[in-house]
């Protein structure tokens, strides 16, 4: 059996189990969502945001994209950004990076000619390196993509703060209404 129709047979086994399990579950998730919480975190499969978390479906909105980065004039992310901060009105915006990243290696080489759209994605992230390139020693290594993972949700969580969705969603400090 190919792998899509096992994933299909086993997303109906998995209803059935939880239909019986939870006779409610899929009549509440059905009402809509109240998560507290947009989690932002890379595309890497062995990064799943539901499990490294313990949440159940329906407490966490989640972007992802390679190396979770954000991009200001990035359509989809700035939507889900908007619709998590305005819509949903989540009370905390979670940038998850991890160690091992592809994207994050990747920014340490130079450009592969065979993906256009990864290198233009991972530009900002080749620039950051460069910019930490004394600490990084510029050197693709497992130490320096570690290093530059950090820096990388470091950045990310700036870029996230000086948006206009972030700041004018923020309550002023009491006193300076």
């Amino acid at each position: 059996m190919h792998r899509p129709k096992s994933m299909l047979l086993a997303n109906i086994v998995w209803a059935r189990e939880t239909a019986e399990r939870a006779p409610d579950f899929f009549t509440t998730l059905s009402l809509g969502q109240n998560p507290r919480v947009l989690w932002i975190l890379c595309s890497d499969s062995r990064v799943p945001a539901e499990a490294i978390t313990h949440s159940a479906p329906g407490e966490l909105f989640v972007h992802r994209n390679v190396a979770n980065h954000f991009h200001p004039n990035d359509n989809s992310y700035a939507s889900v950004l908007e619709y998590a901060v305005r819509a949903l009105m989540v009370e905390h915006v979670i940038v998850c990076g991890h160690y091992g990243c592809g994207g994050v290696r990747a920014s340490l080489l130079p450009p592969s000619s065979g993906m256009p759209h990864v290198n233009r994605h991972i530009a900002p992230l080749r620039a950051l390196a460069h910019r930490h390139c004394a600490e990084l020693d510029c050197e693709p290594s497992d130490r320096a993509a570690g290093r530059l993972s950090e820096f990388n949700v470091l950045e990310q969580v700036r870029l996230l703060r000086d948006t206009a969705i972030i700041r004018d969603s923020v309550p002023a400090p009491l006193g300076k209404h």
